[in-house]
């Protein structure tokens, strides 16, 4: 039978109530609580009418809440008695509005239906189609020591997973998640109208094979709404829950690598992206060794800085330790040891070319970071979440040695204040000093309270431009890129009104701060900054 004729023939498996094997359908592993219909004038109606995507938002008459598969085939008959267009959300991360549109009516939200358990009439797991994949997983692990191979977001509900095919970093090595579909239960509408629980399983000796044939790949919310998951590893047998899934591994080794954009040309971008392809095809063979290594590229836009190669591999495979695969020469070796004797082989190199120092700028941040730099004590750490003002501070305070710079990664804002307290608990020796943007800052302005309470003489710098001046560049450069007309920014970016008086919001904080808005103040600024006994703030105006 095609996916096609099996449109006309599910309705007709409905009939029946039972399942190969005996297995009643309707038999729940989570407690059941009274079905609940919310509508619009219910404050719990807007949150349950949008998903991951906020791009899309529903409108239906009500969404009915349910905890049981017999309150989902009450909910289905409902709308059919009533001409009502229904859909289905289980964790809500469709980036599509298949659930949330326009033309539906009725929305039965599964989330109620979340238990997992082991059903030992099937010797598989049974898995509600509300259930969140962090939910299966920590259960399936923490009670029998398995798994099913899916996906890392820990939200995404097991009902779009597993209908979609259900892929994640362990699916080279172990399949996809409905290779160890065994079951479903599935409610179905017959040609009569009439709305009903089917029990379909992976036995092609099963009346409703065809059924569970669809449901393992012929397309989610086409065929009724799944309200459980059975699963097993085909092959496996006994009675021993532990040996009827696959067994994650017990350690991973995770790598992950971020391409600033500002490196990538059209042709290194092009290389990337084609090598990182040809790896895998390469590798695509189920018995490959290279099977424990899976990864993903996030090609996020240019707004987002970087380019991010995510990568787990299987640490028990064979040669996975040195984080490789077989190559033709491998070294094992001291690094410092092995590069002075590489250097003595290749004996001295081509004389450097020098070229002569581009001029400093004359910016309040290069004023700021020069004079910084010169009396600069010896172990200076610097927390470098400057972003717009970056450019500067690292023409004058270049990061030479290991553990003397850090800054921010991802995109995250607001990790300057309290990422300096830390470093400065870990090295309390060490002079250690903070630049943050003025909207960064306001993040965790609050971890200045905590610096005074606990004694840490950490010094924070905020770069004050008065605006999201990251918000500014991303948001023009993504205009240039699309022909868009510049034109006025949204005016949540501008921080001018009312201004900000960080040295007054230091203060009420319990720390001593000092405004430099002009040149004449930047060097006693940084004196007085340095010589504090305890952590103290320097309000930086950039504009």
């Amino acid at each position: 039978m095609t996916r096609r004729g099996l449109l006309g023939a599910a309705p007709l498996a409905a009939v029946a109530g039972a399942g190969a094997g005996g297995y009643t359908a309707g038999q729940g592993c989570a407690p059941v609580t009274p079905a609940v219909s919310v509508y619009p004038d219910d404050p719990r109606y807007q949150e349950l009418t949008v998903g991951y995507n906020q791009r899309w938002v529903g409108s239906p008459d009500y969404v009915r809440l349910v905890s049981s598969t017999d309150q989902v085939v009450r909910a289905v008959q409902e709308a059919v008695d009533r001409g009502k267009r229904l859909s289905v959300v289980s964790g809500g991360h469709c980036l599509a509005p298949f659930v949330f549109n326009s033309d539906v009516d009725v929305v039965i939200d599964l989330s109620g239906l979340n238990g997992v358990a082991f059903d030992p009439r099937r010797q598989a797991f049974a898995v509600e189609g509300g259930a969140r994949l962090a939910n299966v997983y920590e259960t399936l692990f923490k009670k029998w020591g398995v798994t099913v191979p899916g996906g890392m977001c820990p939200t995404v509900g097991i009902g779009g997973h597993t209908t979609g095919g259900g892929y994640g970093f362990l699916s080279r090595q172990f399949g996809a998640v409905i290779d160890h579909l065994e079951a479903v239960e599935v409610v179905v509408v017959d040609r009569s109208g009439t709305a009903r629980a089917v029990v379909a399983g992976r036995d092609p000796a099963d009346p409703h094979h065809d059924l569970w044939w669809a449901s393992a790949g012929g397309g989610g919310g086409n065929f009724g709404v799944v309200t459980r998951f059975w699963f097993r590893t085909p092959g496996t047998s006994g009675t021993d829950p532990g040996r009827l899934l696959v067994r994650p591994p017990k350690d991973v080794l995770l790598s992950a690598v971020g391409i600033p954009w500002s490196a990538l040309d059209e042709a290194k971008f092009t290389r990337l992206v084609a090598n990182w392809g040809a790896w895998y095809e390469q590798h695509a063979a189920p018995t490959s060794p290279a099977r424990v290594l899976s990864g993903v590229a996030s090609l996020a836009h240019r707004s987002a800085q970087n380019v991010f190669l995510l990568t787990q591999v299987d640490a028990t495979a064979p040669g996975a330790r040195p984080k490789n695969f077989p190559v033709d020469v491998a070294l094992v070796a001291d690094p410092k040891a092995t590069l002075a004797a590489l250097a003595e082989r290749l004996g001295p190199g081509r004389p450097v070319e020098r070229r002569a120092a581009e001029p400093y700028g004359d910016t309040m941040m290069d004023l700021f970071a020069a004079e910084l730099a010169r009396r600069a004590p010896e172990g200076l750490v610097v927390f470098d979440e400057a972003l717009t003002s970056s450019p500067a501070l690292v023409r004058h305070l270049p990061p030479r040695l290991p553990g003397s710079y850090f800054l921010t990664r991802g995109g995250s804002l607001g990790v300057g204040i309290p990422g300096a307290i830390g470093i400065k608990l870990a090295r309390p020796e060490a002079e250690v000093v903070a630049f943050t943007g003025d909207g960064g800052s306001m993040y965790t302005i609050q971890a200045l309270w905590t610096a005074v309470r606990y004694g840490v003489a950490a010094r924070f710098v905020i770069c004050d431009n008065r605006r999201y001046q990251l918000l500014d560049d991303n948001l023009e450069q993504y205009w240039r890129e699309r022909g868009v007309a510049s034109h006025p920014h949204p005016e949540g970016f501008d921080l001018s009104h009312p201004e900000i008086d960080f040295v007054r919001l230091a203060k009420g904080l319990g720390v001593p701060a000092v405004k430099v808005a002009k040149p004449a103040q930047v060097e006693p600024a940084v004196a007085r900054m340095l010589a504090e006994p305890g952590p103290f703030l320097v309000d930086l105006v950039t504009t």
